[in-house]
């Protein structure tokens, strides 16, 4: 087979929700993948930062394949021998008392926010059903009915209401929109991502974050962190939060939690929220397995060990400062940190983002559109100098083919 072989397999017995760039992949390692005819890319979207650690990162497939000769799930109906050694790892390499495993990012948003309307009633005394949460244009947290509630995003929404109640959407980075929004007394929590991702590596002012959880701390409310993708050094610290030294009251992780390897999120908080929630409640049958227990502690311990986040701090200022430097009249900005970045496209003579990363392909680096004039550039955080280099290089000559 061929890769349009491929691709049209999938369009015949697949459901039409993805449009992906035309590669077929087959393998990979560290920052590469090569396609089903033995083409070597750059990844540079990094299954949307699940793969900070970088393709079968050896240490974490053999964590993987030794766990899963032996157990691999038991539900949460009995106890294992592994999850209670993940929960103290995960919580003391976090700073939180407890964790509340699950497995996709969404699942992590929703646990997230069951834990603060649990909290909004038995602790801070809102009327049954009348507590909100506040949310920001532009976000995206997941596709399940309550998280597109709160999108702005016409493509989630579209054809899939009645929606979910008790969200208020506020502006993104608009401080006083949140100081109106706290003024109402049924407001629980705020919840936001440090970055926003998908809305195109959109950095809020310097300040936005410490200002903002300042602000929930004065109306007792919740700061929740939305780190599912900025989280696990992708921006240069542990926790994009880290940047403005903010602890967020509920802490949401994913997609690098586990290298990449197998779905697995976590929600982080202290007792006094978590514990709000009883046996029964909330759960997952797969939530907190053996295996997955095993992948998060090893993903992690790559990350420390291997010092990722500083690997992304001084190299996405190269990055950023090196395609700053590109002389083409469809770069309207670069923006980012660490090595969560993007660069905004002005197009020309119609040729829009999705054709420059259609030539980026063909020169031999992957990436991804979002909203149609922004291509995000994220690649695994185990990439060296030398490779960001020349991945600089395939981005300036891709450019050049654009006049």
């Amino acid at each position: 087979m061929n890769t349009q072989d491929y691709i049209d397999r999938e369009d015949r017995f697949g459901a039409h929700n993805y449009h992906p760039i035309p590669v077929v992949l087959d393998r990979g390692e560290g920052p590469f993948v090569w396609d089903v005819e033995g083409k070597r890319y750059f990844d540079f979207l990094s299954a949307y930062s699940a793969v900070n650690q970088g393709h079968c990162h050896p240490r974490i497939i053999r964590a993987l394949t030794e766990q899963a000769q032996k157990l691999t799930l038991t539900s949460r109906a009995f106890y294992n021998s592994v999850l209670g050694e993940y929960e103290e790892y995960v919580t003391r390499y976090f700073g939180y008392d407890k964790v509340l495993p699950m497995n996709s990012g969404a699942e992590g948003d929703e646990t997230a926010l069951k834990l603060c309307r649990k909290w909004a009633y038995k602790v801070k005394g809102i009327k049954e059903g009348r507590a909100k949460i506040i949310a920001c244009e532009g976000n995206f947290h997941g596709r399940t009915i309550s998280i597109i509630s709160m999108s702005t995003d016409p493509d989630a929404r579209n054809h899939y209401g009645p929606f979910t109640p008790g969200f208020i959407i506020i502006p993104y980075n608009d401080l006083k929109a949140l100081e109106n929004a706290l003024r109402d007394p049924d407001v629980a929590g705020f919840l936001v991502e440090p970055i926003q991702g998908e809305a195109g590596v959109y950095v809020p002012d310097e300040g936005y974050l410490k200002k903002a959880y300042d602000l929930c701390k004065a109306h007792k409310v919740l700061f929740i962190a939305d780190e599912v993708q900025t989280g696990i050094a992708r921006t240069g610290k542990l926790l994009a939060c880290d940047h403005e030294g903010v602890r967020p009251d509920i802490l949401i992780l994913g997609k690098a939690l586990s290298g990449g390897v197998m779905p697995i999120s976590a929600v982080l908080a202290d007792d006094a929220i978590m514990l709000t929630i009883l046996p029964g409640e909330h759960g997952s049958t797969f939530g907190g397995n053996p295996l997955a227990a095993k992948v998060a502690i090893a993903s992690l311990e790559v990350i420390r060990e291997e010092k990722l986040a500083e690997n992304a701090d001084r190299l996405g200022k190269i990055f950023r400062e090196e395609l700053s430097k590109i002389k083409s009249g469809m770069i309207e900005l670069v923006r980012g940190k660490g090595l969560l970045n993007a660069v905004v496209i002005r197009p020309v003579n119609g040729k829009s983002a999705w054709d420059v990363c259609l030539a980026m392909k063909d020169n031999g680096l992957i990436a991804k559109p979002t909203h149609e004039h922004i291509i995000r550039f994220a690649p695994p955080l185990v990439i060296t100098e030398p490779q960001i280099r020349e991945a600089i290089d395939i981005i300036r000559k891709t450019f050049s083919q654009f006049k």
